[in-house]
């Protein structure tokens, strides 16, 4: 890097000297400006090519976000990281929509700049970057929203894929959360690298730590064998924390310390491990109120913030609903099978449902339509779900159907009569026992229908397979059950 020449904007005298200290260490050569009205002449007077500019987001006369945005529009192709110490997740959005590379938050760490000067360096050398991925595909098959709302979330993935900044995504259960973080990775520099995924929720907190960390031979009663880690394995690639907010409270320290020095020890070693992991947590759950309960960190939530946005519902862009379904139809309509098409009415039908689970629950729909084929299987299927949530109040929240679906064949009802109680305790102690056997029954059902196929009732359920396994055990739900179902 040695000879490269950055231009620094910031206003205060002190950080100014302090990074320009740091940047010449390093062997670049520093041109030094005030506000954003100095970028912009300095950018172009200089008698050098200027190959970074640190921007500070709060500058006077013009600051960060209009600069960049007119470094931009002169066609400057420059990359640019931004600074900030007050950073609130519409800045740092604004700014990467804008043509930002990167973005560092204030108090800056030197090896942090470092990592991200080489970074988007290393990137301005690259290959031109390539077309953007659309955000649904398959094989061949594209899915273009029409929504304004996931129009503008498509063009801002792009902009978020080039960076190597922390990225939130929050939305309801089943909207494509995951799908978002696939293609962030997919078009950003590390798309050769591993992308891998962690559900937080699906585990114990126990094997949530020995997942992400992995462990040495002999650091508890089973661990007959070294193992790595998940952040090991997907190093130099991208690591999808899914529902982060279901996170136990005493791990997220752990994890917040790895995200601030990208280093960690296995459970039971001593040997510190470094890592270049770029993290995309994904969660359900208002993490702002998690927070206000004590049920979440505020710390890790401003770290991994640092870009963050939200999926709207299915219900928030009908619009998408019939060119969805054509679009699922096609991809999960067999190769060689006979056409398959919606007819007008079954598509007023979902246009009137507000799917509650959303993207996942239409998808589920799709494919048991295939399947059968019949167009009142398929109005009878919407109807009971409308009725379902038409009846709910807000005392009696609804049954989540997408994690849970029942099978049309099943004649297994999953809500047992509840006996009258007249204490709190009891009424809690009924609920949760209900709540079991309302699972038991459905997972039970779901195994029969698939005979006794695990992975494939996991995928009907739409939940994690070692999450099957795991509640099969809980619930003791065994084979030999099988027969007493039909009995």
């Amino acid at each position: 890097m040695n000879g490269r020449t950055v231009l620094l904007g910031e206003d205060d005298l002190e950080i100014r000297r302090y990074l320009e200290t740091a940047l010449k260490c390093d062997g670049y050569r520093v041109e030094l400006a005030q506000d954003g009205e100095e970028v912009l002449a300095c950018l172009q007077a200089s008698e050098v090519p200027i190959s970074a500019i640190l921007l500070d987001i709060i500058m006077p006369r013009k600051d960060g976000i209009e600069t960049l945005r007119e470094i931009r529009r002169l066609k400057h192709d420059v990359p640019v990281i931004m600074l900030s110490g007050a950073a609130s997740p519409l800045n740092v959005a604004e700014a990467m929509k804008g043509g930002a590379s990167d973005f560092i938050q204030k108090p800056v760490n030197p090896s942090e700049l470092r990592k991200a000067l080489r970074s988007v360096l290393q990137t301005n050398q690259a290959e031109p970057d390539p077309p953007e991925q659309p955000i649904l595909s398959a094989g061949k098959q594209v899915f273009v929203s029409v929504a304004p709302c996931m129009r503008e979330l498509q063009n801002l993935i792009g902009q978020i894929a080039r960076s190597d900044a922390p990225v939130l995504i929050q939305g309801e259960t089943g909207v494509g959360k995951e799908v978002f973080a696939r293609a962030i990775h997919a078009q950003s520099p590390r798309a050769k690298k591993p992308f891998l995924k962690l559900n937080c929720a699906a585990l114990p907190a126990e094997l949530v730590e020995s997942e992400l960390f992995g462990y040495e031979r002999g650091a508890f009663t089973g661990a007959f064998q070294k193992k790595l880690g998940i952040f090991e394995l997907a190093t130099g690639g991208t690591l999808l924390l899914d529902e982060i907010g279901d996170m136990d409270f005493k791990l997220q320290a752990k994890l917040l310390q790895v995200l601030q020095d990208q280093e960690f020890q296995r459970l039971g070693g001593k040997e510190t491990i470094s890592v270049n992991v770029r993290i995309i947590a994904a969660t359900h759950r208002d993490l702002v109120e998690a927070i206000d309960q004590n049920a979440f960190r505020e710390d890790l939530y401003h770290r991994l913030n640092v870009v963050g946005f939200r999926i709207p519902s299915l219900r928030e862009r009908k619009e998408d609903i019939v060119s969805l379904s054509e679009f699922l139809i096609k991809k999960h309509t067999p190769a060689g099978s006979a056409p398959f098409t919606l007819p007008p009415s079954i598509s007023e039908l979902f246009m009137s449902y507000d799917w509650p689970g959303n993207v996942r629950e239409l998808e589920n729909v799709i494919r048991q339509s295939i399947i059968i084929r019949d167009v009142d299987f398929i109005s009878q299927n919407i109807r009971k779900r409308m009725a379902r949530r038409s009846g709910v109040t807000a005392a009696a929240p609804p049954v989540n159907t997408e994690i849970y679906p029942i099978p049309a064949s099943s004649t297994v009802s999953i809500i047992p009569e509840v006996p009258v109680v007249h204490s709190t305790a009891k009424i809690f102690e009924e609920a949760a026992r209900t709540k079991q056997e309302a699972e038991r029954a459905a997972i039970l059902s779901t195994l029969n229908s698939t005979r006794w196929n695990r992975r494939q009732a996991a995928f009907l359920l739409s939940i994690d397979y070692k999450a099957l396994l795991y509640k099969m055990k809980r619930l003791s739900i065994k084979k030999e059950q099988a027969a007493a179902m039909h009995s």
